[in-house]
């Protein structure tokens, strides 16, 4: 690992992309703590440590603290990821779109561009929904949140927090493109990581003052590590499907002859899934925003922020469903299937074509389901171990998730620069990739 961190410092350009993105997450760190004018800073403080085991208190993990300030990126990076999952959900129903997705660059770079006033329009609806939020915000003693809700704070406000969402989204962009990529996923979990430090000392704080005792504090840290090693576990698992090629002779030369393995992974989805379920269970409490004096919409508020069972079962399905479409929209069976064939490959025992497909079909339908519950269970256990232990801070599973599948998909972005000029990466080649985590 140690020669891994020195050719770093020896390839100029990754050098350059690492330096890069720390800049740039360091600029989204500092318009995360710059407040929206007209707060009163005390009775916001106020209101969202009452709301810290709610949903509202969650979202705010994933603004990496802009939601509880009130600041200009409040909205996160939330808008763009609800219309990229309504754009993945329109290729599949949409010719002109499905078309788009298969023309290669071109293609993507037009539904990137869709995606992109997409993100506008929601982006504006949501921070109408939030400024409103604002409006109905009390703190317990009864303080209002805003000092003066006038028309032109409303309409200053919601400007501010659209622009704020589009230039997250246009840095989680320069990131991926001159960065060491993953740019959005580097931004969420930049957010996550922000709370570590008060939440390591709230511990110390509390154990300082008897309000946890010793044995609450080892137990929860045994629960972290194991927790984290089941993630790594899964984000690395594989199942490898023997492939084989046949010799073929082109001129005087011979190719294939060789036996090799299609990997296909546990948790095709990674943190995506992950990422899209908690956007579309925020999306409810949006919406009540705008009706907050009608029953019906006001019980689907409550209901949302409570944590309840039901709403935890909803969580979990939706991280399944997403799961799968994810793994469906990156990965096609068929197409595995022919190119396999077109290169001579086949699966021991299986005729090349339709056959293979099927096979391949099968086995990532079952490994997808496996890694689509345990995601799901990992999410929301961690969630009421909290409970039980009274941890003082918010142990989630959804970020312990989004946390570790980030880092390793960054490690191993960095890793491919290194080896690819023949530096040794941080592990030894082929642990990150799965060689020791292989799932039979």
């Amino acid at each position: 690992m140690i020669k891994g961190l020195l050719g770093i410092g020896q390839v100029p350009e990754l050098k350059k992309r690492i330096l890069f993105t720390l800049g740039i997450l360091a600029v989204y760190r500092l318009g995360a703590s710059i407040p929206t004018p007209g707060i009163d800073a005390v009775a916001l403080r106020e209101f969202f440590q009452a709301q810290a085991n709610t949903l509202l208190g969650f979202l705010d993990i994933f603004s990496g603290g802009a939601l509880s300030r009130l600041s200009v990126f409040s909205m996160g990076i939330m808008p763009y990821i609800n219309a990229s999952i309504i754009m993945s959900l329109l290729q599949t129903i949409v010719p002109y779109l499905e078309k788009l997705s298969k023309e290669g660059e071109a293609g993507r770079k037009k539904i990137t561009q869709i995606t992109r006033y997409g993100t506008l329009a929601l982006g504006i609806v949501q921070s109408y929904g939030l400024t409103f939020m604002m409006t109905q915000m009390r703190s317990p003693d009864g303080s209002m949140v805003v000092r003066e809700a006038s028309l032109g704070w409303t309409i200053l406000t919601v400007l501010t927090l659209t622009t704020g969402t589009v230039f997250i989204m246009w840095l989680g962009e320069q990131i991926t493109e001159r960065g060491i990529g993953n740019g959005i996923s580097l931004i969420i979990f930049a957010g996550i990581v922000e709370r570590l430090p008060s939440a390591i000392k709230s511990v110390f704080v509390l154990l300082q003052s008897e309000g946890i005792s010793l044995f609450s504090v080892l137990l929860l840290l045994v629960l972290v590590v194991v927790i984290t090693a089941g993630v790594v576990w899964l984000e690395t698992g594989q199942r490898r499907i023997p492939v084989q090629y046949a010799k073929r002779v082109v001129g005087r030369r011979v190719y294939g002859g060789q036996s090799t393995f299609l990997p296909l992974r546990v948790d095709s989805a990674g943190v995506i899934a992950v990422i899209f379920a908690i956007s579309l269970m925020s999306v409810p409490l949006t919406a009540t925003q705008f009706f907050p004096d009608i029953t019906v919409f006001k019980r689907m508020g409550d209901w949302f922020m409570g944590g309840s069972v039901l709403y935890n079962l909803l969580y979990a399905g939706l991280i399944i469903f997403f799961c799968y479409f994810y793994t469906a929209i990156i990965l096609n069976p068929t197409d595995l299937a022919e190119n396999m064939k077109k290169w001579g490959g086949f699966i021991p025992g299986l005729r090349p074509g339709e056959a293979t497909a099927k096979h391949i079909e099968k086995v990532l339908s079952r490994i997808t389901l496996g890694g689509a519950v345990a995601v799901a269970f990992i999410a929301i256990l961690p969630d009421y171990l909290r409970v039980w232990l009274n941890a003082p801070f918010f142990f989630g599973g959804t970020a312990l998730l989004i946390v570790v599948g980030v880092a390793l998909d960054t490690i191993g972005q960095i890793e491919s620069h290194l080896i690819m000029r023949n530096y040794e990466g941080f592990l030894k080649r082929g642990r990150i990739r799965g060689r020791y985590f292989n799932v039979r």
